[in-house]
């Protein structure tokens, strides 16, 4: 079945390109579930990822990584998360049940391919990777909200002997030296990171800190506060409410509060909490009233920026972000977007959220008549 959906649209053996009605690119939980939902409607269509294994977005994530939402809100629709409700995935279990459920529900997916190019021809997009091309009526951009690691422009004049990364490319202790590391940014994953590492370094913490949800992560307050939360964001807090569309624009900042690690669990681990980095003095961080720390290592916490540089379409405003309804883009019929930071609200780029936008996305694509009919089919 997932050979004979992917050679829907191809033109033929000798053609230099395929066609699809639908092309998903990115096989994180946003595009395995417009792909769900698209499959649910008889629609032909093929999901593209760069990495090489569906999953792999998460497993390349610290090793110590839990997912923050219990197992109960984690499974996509159609197949519950297994294991313990209330139970908190780690990163590499959140990968794998992502590569079953494309195996489950047989989603045709090609790992392996970055695209580097998504344009307009003669009134289909073109979708490009390499030498590959792949001619599409609909385009689905699910390639996530974490693309461009942030890091501010004096980081390279930081002295060569401290070792650097950003959080994208931490993994545990083992890949830093001896001595005092610098965590700049103190979202989730700067208060995560630094609680780890002050078991086996001097840690010091810098960034403004952006509240804390009040209960124990994964204690019985936790769970009731949980609900609550999820309705807030789920039903409250979205484009179609006022309150929705003030709040956007300080999600899509940034400054999450924090779920797991909490101020007090910071300040118990003995992490001291420093000034904002303004710069570098003599090859070391500079802080904010005229501080200069003495570090082996910096690990830069500071997000990422959405990268759609690829996109070759006039769809974006001056800050580079995607002009769109609702993830669907009125100037371009055709082309969509899922996944990303409050997309329609506060949940649409995690896991008890994005299963609505796709289902939407899904929705939309399959009330578009197909332009012109789809190559015969051939085997692949």
């Amino acid at each position: 079945m997932n050979e004979e959906r992917e050679a829907q649209g191809r033109r033929g053996p000798a053609a230099d390109r395929e066609r699809f009605e639908t092309v998903i690119i990115g096989s994180g939980q946003a595009g395995l579930s417009v792909g769900y939902h698209l499959a649910k409607r008889d629609r032909p269509f093929l999901i593209l990822d760069a990495n090489a294994r569906i999953g792999d977005s998460w497993r390349k994530r610290w090793d110590s990584l839990r997912v923050f939402t219990p197992a109960r809100a984690d499974g996509l629709a159609g197949w519950p998360f297994p294991g313990s409700p209330w139970s908190f995935p780690a990163k590499d279990e959140m990968g794998d049940y992502l590569e079953a459920y494309a195996k489950r529900f047989d989603l045709p997916v090609r790992t392996g391919v970055r695209v580097d190019g998504v344009s307009r021809e003669e009134g289909r997009y073109v979708v490009a990777s390499g030498d590959l091309r792949i001619e599409a009526d609909n385009v689905v951009v699910a390639s996530g909200a974490c693309q461009d690691p942030k890091v501010p422009p004096f980081a390279s004049e930081l002295d060569p002997s401290i070792v650097q990364l950003h959080s994208s490319e931490y993994l545990g202790p083992s890949q830093l030296q001896e001595g005092s590391v610098l965590l700049v940014g103190a979202g989730n994953s700067g208060a995560e990171i630094s609680f780890e590492l002050s078991r086996t370094h001097p840690t010091h913490l810098a960034g403004k800190e952006h509240g804390h949800i009040p209960a124990r992560h994964g204690s019985v307050p936790f769970r009731f506060l949980f609900h609550i939360v999820r309705f807030i964001g789920y039903r409250v807090l979205t484009t179609s409410t006022p309150i929705g569309r003030k709040v956007r624009p300080k999600f899509i900042a940034g400054g999450a509060p924090l779920i797991r690690v909490r101020p007090k669990d910071i300040a118990a681990a003995g992490i001291e909490r420093v000034g904002r980095v303004i710069g570098v003095r003599d090859g070391s961080p500079l802080l904010e009233g005229d501080r200069v720390l003495d570090v082996a290592n910096v690990i830069w916490c500071t997000g990422f920026r959405p990268d759609f540089s690829w996109i070759h379409l006039p769809v974006f405003d001056d800050a580079g972000d995607p002009k769109h309804v609702r993830g669907v883009v009125p100037s371009e019929p055709g082309l969509y977007f899922v996944g990303l930071i409050f997309l329609y609200a506060a949940v649409s780029d995690v896991l008890p959220g994005v299963g609505r936008d796709a289902e939407h996305i899904a929705n939309q694509i399959a009330s578009r008549e197909p332009i012109g009919p789809l190559p015969a089919s051939v085997p692949a």
